[in-house]
C-alpha cells in the first residue's frame, strides 16, 4: 500500500504547484463561468470565476500514467497496463467535457448551458459502449459480478457490456449534477477513489489502487482552490471524466454493485433530478399543472434553498459521502 499512497501524495503536490498558473491563463483568455438565473441567488456572486478546472485534475494524471507506463517499456514494473483503460475514459469523456464547457462560453450557445443535451449523451453512450467492450473481449476479460456474502463471483456473459456502459454514462452524469457547490464533487470523488483504491489493494490489483491514488491526490489538489470560495471551477471537462473513470474503475474491481452505496451522494443528486422531472411531469398530465417534490433539484439546491449554507450543504453532504465509503468498503470485505 506504501506505493499507490505515496504516488497520490507526489501527484497532489506537482497538482498544486502547476494549480495558480492554471487559473491565470483561464482568467487571461476569459474562461468564466455562466451562472443560471434559476440557481441561489448567491450563487450569481460567482459569474465569472475559472471554470475547467477539470485541466487540473486530468492533466497530472495523464503526464504521471504515461511517465510510469513509459518507464515500464524502459524495464522497470511501475504500473500494469491495465490501468491504461481508466485513463483512456479519462481523456476521452474529458474531451466531450472540454468540448462542452467550450461551447458553453465561447460556443453559439454560450449561455453556460453547452452543447446539445442529445448531442453529449450521444457521445457518453458511444465512449461508454466502446469502453464496456474493451472491457469484456480485451486482457481484464469483466464479465462478472461480486456480490456482498457471495464468495464467487456471478458471470451475466453479455448482458455484462450493456449494463456496464449504463454504469459508466450514469455515473458520469451523476458527477455532473452533483458539481455546483464549492468543493462539493471534488470532495465526495476523492473519497469514492480512495474506497475504491482500498478495494482494489485488498484485491491484489496494486496498479489500479496506484491509479485510485493518483486521482485522489490530483483531487485533493483541485480542493485546494475549489475550497470555499471557490477559485476554480471543475467544469463537465472534470465532472463527466471523473464520474466515467470512477465507474470503469468500480467495474475493473467487480464490485460495481457498491457503486451507489461507496457514491451514494452522487447517486442520490442524480435520483432528486430524475424524481423531480418524472414527478412534475406526472402530475402535470393528471392535474394539468406540474408539481415538485424538492424546492430545486439537484438535491444541494433543495437544502440551500430550505436555509442550508453552501458549506453547511458541502460537509453534510461530504460527511455521509464518507459513512457511505466506509459502508461499500465493509461490504466488500463480506
Amino acid at each position: 500500500m506504501a506505493y499507490p499512497l505515496a504516488l497520490g501524495a507526489i501527484t497532489f503536490f506537482l497538482a498544486v504547484i502547476w494549480g495558480r498558473p492554471l487559473i491565470n491563463w483561464l482568467i487571461r483568455n476569459e474562461m468564466g463561468k455562466k451562472i443560471r438565473v434559476e440557481e441561489p441567488g448567491a450563487h450569481q456572486l460567482k459569474m465569472g470565476t475559472p471554470t475547467m478546472g477539470g485541466l487540473m485534475v486530468i492533466i497530472p494524471v495523464v503526464v504521471i500514467t504515461g511517465a510510469l507506463n513509459i518507464a515500464n517499456l524502459l524495464g522497470f514494473n511501475f504500473i500494469g497496463q491495465s490501468v491504461l483503460i481508466p485513463l483512456s475514459t479519462l481523456v476521452s469523456f474529458g474531451l466531450l467535457g472540454l468540448i462542452d464547457d467550450l461551447e458553453g462560453i465561447r460556443g453559439k450557445r454560450a449561455k453556460g448551458e453547452g452543447i446539445m443535451a442529445r448531442t453529449k449523451a450521444s457521445w457518453q453512450v458511444i465512449f461508454a459502449l466502446i469502453i464496456a467492450l474493451i472491457l469484456y473481449f480485451g486482457p481484464t476479460e469483466l464479465r462478472s459480478v461480486a456480490i456482498p456474502g457471495i464468495t464467487d463471483r456471478i458471470e451475466i456473459g453479455l448482458l455484462w457490456v450493456p449494463v456496464a456502459a449504463l454504469i459508466i454514462v450514469f455515473t458520469s452524469n451523476a458527477v455532473n449534477l452533483t458539481d455546483g457547490l464549492d468543493g462539493l464533487a471534488g470532495s465526495l470523488a476523492a473519497v469514492a477513489f480512495a474506497c475504491f483504491g482500498v478495494i482494489a489493494y485488498l484485491q491484489g490489483q496494486v496498479w489500479l489502487a496506484a491509479f485510485c491514488f493518483t486521482m485522489v491526490g490530483s483531487l485533493l489538489a483541485f480542493l485546494w482552490f475549489n475550497a470555499h470560495p471557490a477559485e476554480l471551477f471543475m467544469g463537465d471537462v472534470g465532472s463527466l471524466a471523473i464520474g466515467a473513470t470512477l465507474a470503469v474503475v468500480a467495474l475493473m474491481t467487480g464490485q460495481w454493485l457498491l457503486l451507489p452505496i461507496v457514491g451514494a451522494m452522487f447517486f442520490a443528486e442524480a435520483g432528486s433530478v430524475m424524481l423531480q422531472v418524472s414527478w412534475f411531469k406526472f402530475t402535470k398530465r393528471r392535474y394539468g399543472q406540474g408539481r415538485r417534490i424538492f424546492k430545486m433539484s439537484p438535491l444541494h439546491y433543495h437544502f440551500e434553498l430550505k436555509g442550508w449554507s453552501e458549506t453547511q450543504v458541502m460537509q453534510r453532504f461530504f460527511l455521509c459521502g464518507i459513512l457511505a465509503g466506509m459502508l461499500g468498503v465493509a461490504l466488500a470485505l463480506i
